[in-house]
């Protein structure tokens, strides 16, 4: 039986004396997933995993994706996205940008993302304070304290989810290049439940994001501007937040139907932040 220790937040939790980089047995890691999808967010302290590790564990979980961006890959490792403000011979080793804006991992892909798993490698430390946390919101939560007409207005319609425009809007900081052709051709605009059905355990969480998300199918443009915009501010409310302050060796995994996460843009060189995540391919969302 797991050691698991539920945050006092409405999501988040982490399971003690599990060593990840083990080949554990099946029970166990069913017992995980459970946990995850109860908890939507699951944190493992004091790992320590090479990179085969990480991927290995990954695995049970189901098959992996291999990023758009593969300069941003760990190099002889595709499934390895890495997050970093490192920059190494001149050249980044890393997605120096990524959260910008609230989002879920690959939300404008035909089958979103089941799960993200996120090693910390190493953490950003100023004045001997951990920066660069993750905030979490559930949308399982944030779907449920919607105001009934608002449910009413996006429940069975579809959503628009663009990684070129938010490609294109996080690119403003400076840190991007432009996207190639064969990149924008292997994304194009994506229409998914506004509200999808949880795989898993069959909630309805909301599917809408800032970072991605441009419109909702069958609302003139006034509407979809405004439910939109009320949207993205409610899912901000402390009352569905998680915020994770990072240790290095921490690994978290998150449910990116269940929930949205954003950086907490707080460091910079030198406080250096190295970051590793493998992705879960997922299925294709159905209605609420």
């Amino acid at each position: 039986m797991l050691n698991i220790k539920p945050s006092n937040a409405v999501l988040g939790a982490e399971i003690l004396n599990v060593d990840l980089s083990q080949d554990l047995p099946a029970t166990t890691i069913e017992a995980i997933a459970n946990a995850l999808h109860q908890h939507e967010v699951i944190v493992f302290p004091n790992q320590h995993l090479t990179p085969e590790q990480h991927i290995a564990f990954s695995r049970r979980f189901g098959a992996l994706e291999q990023h758009v961006r593969q300069d941003c890959c760990r190099p002889g490792y595709p499934e390895l996205f890495v997050v970093s403000n490192v920059i190494e011979n001149g050249k980044p080793i890393g997605s120096q940008d990524a959260g910008f804006f609230w989002h879920s991992d690959l939300c404008y892909v035909a089958q979103p993302s089941r799960g993200s798993l996120f090693y910390a490698r190493e953490i950003p430390m100023v004045d001997g304070v951990a920066r660069g946390d993750t905030l979490f919101s559930s949308m399982t939560a944030a779907y449920a304290g919607l105001p009934e007409s608002v449910r009413q207005q996006i429940t069975g319609k579809q959503a628009i989810n663009s990684y070129i425009a938010g490609y294109t809007r996080d690119r403003k900081s400076g840190a991007r290049k432009p996207l190639t052709a064969e990149q924008k051709a292997k994304t194009p605009d994506m229409p998914h439940p506004a509200v999808r059905t949880h795989p898993y355990n069959g909630k309805p969480c909301l599917f809408m994001n800032e970072g991605y998300t441009t419109q909702i199918v069958g609302l003139d443009e006034a509407t979809n501007a405004s439910v939109l915009a009320m949207i993205f501010e409610h899912i901000k409310k402390d009352e569905f937040i998680y915020r994770h302050q990072w240790r290095s060796g921490d690994f978290l995994i998150w449910d990116n139907c269940a929930t949205q996460h954003r950086a907490v843009l707080d460091y910079a060189l030198p406080a250096r932040r190295v970051m590793e995540r493998t992705t879960l391919t997922g299925t294709t969302p159905f209605y609420h």
